[in-house]
């Protein structure tokens, strides 16, 4: 009963609850990019390269062996485009998470930079001012 005692406290703590959050938004976040790359972002660039898509450029080391019309053995290829729009992937995604966190450290700063009220003075002096006060009536 212990046990289950210590893992509802470790699985509660904000720390574990927040990083679970995060890789939930991350997931979601670099299914966002995977799609802006491949449907938004290379087609123009293909086409600016002649008409490339780059999920198609591979390099086949063996060639598929078909008899009567059935594959007996698939073709080994060399996925090379593939990779290429994995690392384009990769490159928005680690841009954009650098300029969030450009951004929100910015905030932190705006935040560190405003005057900080002046401290309340200590009960002390303020009890000795309410004295010289009241002498002075």
């Amino acid at each position: 009963m212990k046990m289950v005692t210590e893992f509802k406290q470790f699985a509660m703590r904000g720390n574990v609850v927040d990083m679970a959050v995060g890789i939930i938004i991350g997931g979601a976040f670099g299914k966002i990019v995977s799609s802006f790359v491949s449907d938004v972002l290379m087609p123009p660039i293909g086409l600016l390269l002649g008409g490339v898509n780059f999920t198609d450029l591979r390099a086949t080391l063996k060639e598929a062996v078909v008899d009567a019309g059935e594959t007996i053995a698939p073709a080994v290829t060399i996925n090379y485009g593939a990779f290429i729009q994995v690392i384009l992937d990769f490159i928005i995604i680690a841009f954009a998470i650098f300029m969030m966190i450009k951004f929100m450290n910015s905030l932190n700063r705006k935040k560190e930079e405003a005057p900080a009220p002046p401290p309340a003075p200590a009960e002390d002096i303020t009890l000795l001012k309410e004295i010289r006060d009241l002498l002075k009536k």
